[in-house]
Parts: structure tokens; C-alpha cells; sequence
């Protein structure tokens, strides 16, 4: 078992509060990367969507999870299982830094994830106050006009971390217990 959690930064200007359309834990906000067997090594050609609202059953049967994926190779099954309330929208603040904003933790089985896409669905707010709703960041940038306090918003230099599987970051295992992940 392997806990990823998805790492996002940006440049933002005049805009803070970047996150999926109705928050982290968005049930309906698909994240979109290809997948690496950890048997043989091989990676999906195409990229696979992941919802916290799709769930299939277990292979074994006993209980669910959000992906069930099987490798074209080895013919080996994996798992995927979006962990909710890890999440943080990225602020203005951050991206100005260089610091990442934690968006959703990934429990991982026979998988890894190796590429994210960033596509529709996204909001802000700008400094203002004004809400951007519906954002597609799937060009790798968004340029709007806030009419409110008379400023352009923009994001820019969209980036995951960290390097190597090139888009993500490892995090300490969770561990559920009382009825919750802790660690």
C-alpha cells in the first residue's frame, strides 16, 4: 500500500483559493493521469479518470474503492482509493513562495500514479472578492479580468510535485483506525 498525495503550485496573480469546482473534496471533480503497474513497469498509454463519487467493488469483495484497473502487460489488478479531508485550496501566499497545496491523498495498490492533467473545473477569488467559477486549466494557464477591483487575474505555471514520477509526493502511510485514516 502506497498513500500519494496529489501536490499542486501555481503563479497566481491577483487570485488566491485555487481548488476543484466545490472544494478538495469534490465528488465530481475528475483527476485525470496515467497509471504505472508496479509488477512490470508499465505505463498506461491513456489517462485514466478518478472520482471520489464513482465507486466499483473490491475484486476480492469486500468493500469499494474509486479505480479498479487491470494492466495490459501482466495482466495484474490494481487499485485506487481517493482518501477525502487532506485537501487545502492553493492561496496566493503559496504560490507566491513556491510552496504546494496538498489536494487529495491517493491509496494505492499494484499502481502509481505517474501523470496529472489539469482540465476544467476549477475556481478562485480573487483579492476582491469576485468568485471565478467553471476555470479550464487544461491550456496550462487562465487569464480573466476582474471588473470589481479593476485587476487582471491570471494563472500561470501550473506545476505538480515532486520530480521522478515526476507529479507527485509521498506522504507518511495512513493507517484507518476508529473509523478514519490517521497516521
Amino acid at each position: 500500500m502506497v498513500n500519494v498525495l496529489l501536490m499542486v503550485t501555481a503563479e497566481l496573480e491577483n487570485l488566491t483559493g485555487l481548488q476543484p469546482q466545490e472544494g478538495c473534496d469534490d465528488p465530481n471533480f475528475p483527476y485525470y493521469f496515467k497509471m504505472k503497474c508496479t509488477n512490470c513497469g508499465e505505463v498506461s498509454q491513456k489517462e485514466t479518470c478518478v472520482m471520489l463519487s464513482e465507486t466499483v467493488p473490491l475484486p476480492n469483495g469486500r468493500g469499494t474503492t474509486n479505480l479498479v484497473q487491470k494492466c495490459k502487460f501482466c495482466s495484474r489488478e490494481g487499485t485506487v482509493t481517493m482518501v477525502p479531508g487532506r485537501g487545502r485550496p492553493l492561496m496566493l501566499e503559496m504560490g507566491q513562495s513556491g510552496k504546494y497545496a496538498p489536494l487529495m491523498v491517493f491509496d494505492c495498490r499494484g499502481l502509481e500514479p505517474v501523470d496529472f492533467s489539469f482540465g476544467q473545473g476549477w475556481k478562485a477569488e480573487s483579492t476582491t472578492g469576485t468568485t471565478f467559477e467553471d476555470i479550464d486549466l487544461s491550456e496550462g494557464e487562465f487569464a480573466d479580468y476582474c471588473d470589481v477591483g479593476q485587476v487582471p487575474v491570471i494563472v500561470t505555471g501550473l506545476r505538480v510535485k515532486p520530480g521522478g514520477y515526476e507529479d507527485w509526493k509521498y506522504v507518511r502511510r495512513y493507517v484507518w483506525r476508529y473509523g478514519r485514516y490517521i497516521y
